[in-house]
């Protein structure tokens, strides 16, 4: 564990927290009073279909897009910051686009996410461990990350992120075209996120690894959180499934 300046909340013990969100894109309201939580050192899946807000969500909640409400880490308000604001702060957010630069090689991708320690502090990862957890980027490090596969791309996605050190990191999507194989090795992946203190929000589809691996969900429609719960709770509400997950 970190130590933490006098009057500062410790890192690995901040809460992020959204009370009655909305959001717009222009004039279209696409976030309806959006009320969540995810507590430290906790996984938590946010599901519904595509176009139910989830995306949005955590674009928000990284100044991507337009606020009113409340979103807070740590008791600090977020909403009104820019997105490296936010990202110096310890949050950590991986889009959907798999948003590489594709001119550089797989290791320049990852120098350019990496923060060092805070606060006088070994970082909790460098390049040794993210060659140890995917060592098929270590294969390739000297090669451009255009020419990687998906699977590969979203890997260096993933860990140039945590390169970083985020004490929570966000993730849109990030089995989104993944054979099974390396599904399950990116699930193993954000286990071990919460092994080393990592929070982390997963935006999902697939529901059987955002129900395997996360303590809690949450389930979007129309822009609103219409269930909440555990995993148990959700495999056991039909009514939910049916009308908001499945196609």
């Amino acid at each position: 564990m970190r130590a933490a300046s006098a009057g500062a909340t410790p890192a690995g013990t901040r809460a992020l927290k959204l009370e009655n969100v909305h959001a717009f894109y222009g004039k279209s309201h696409v976030l309806h009073g959006v009320t969540m939580e995810v507590r430290p050192g906790e996984i938590v899946s946010l599901l519904g279909r595509n176009g139910s807000g989830r995306s949005t969500t955590v674009k928000t909640i990284m100044g991507q897009v337009d606020g009113t409400g409340s979103v807070s880490w740590g008791g600090k308000a977020l909403l009104g910051q820019k997105a490296y604001e936010i990202a110096h702060q310890g949050i950590g957010y991986v889009p959907e686009n798999r948003d590489i630069f594709p001119k550089l090689t797989v290791h320049q991708n990852l120098m350019l996410g990496e923060k060092g320690g805070r606060r006088g502090q070994p970082a909790r990862w460098g390049f040794d461990d993210m060659y140890a957890m995917f060592p098929r980027l270590k294969e390739r490090q000297h090669t451009e990350a255009g020419v990687l596969s998906g699977g590969e791309q979203q890997m260096l996605t993933l860990c140039r992120t945590l390169m970083g050190d985020p004490d929570l990191i966000m993730i849109d999507e990030p089995t989104e075209g993944l054979a099974p194989k390396i599904v399950e090795l990116v699930a193993e992946y954000l286990k071990e996120l919460k092994r080393r203190g990592v929070s982390v929000l997963l935006v999902e589809q697939k529901l059987a690894i955002a129900l395997e691996i996360s303590e809690r969900c949450y389930v979007m429609g129309h822009g609103r959180i219409v269930f909440e719960g555990t995993p148990a709770d959700l495999r056991a509400n039909a009514y939910v499934r049916k009308e908001w997950l499945e196609v």
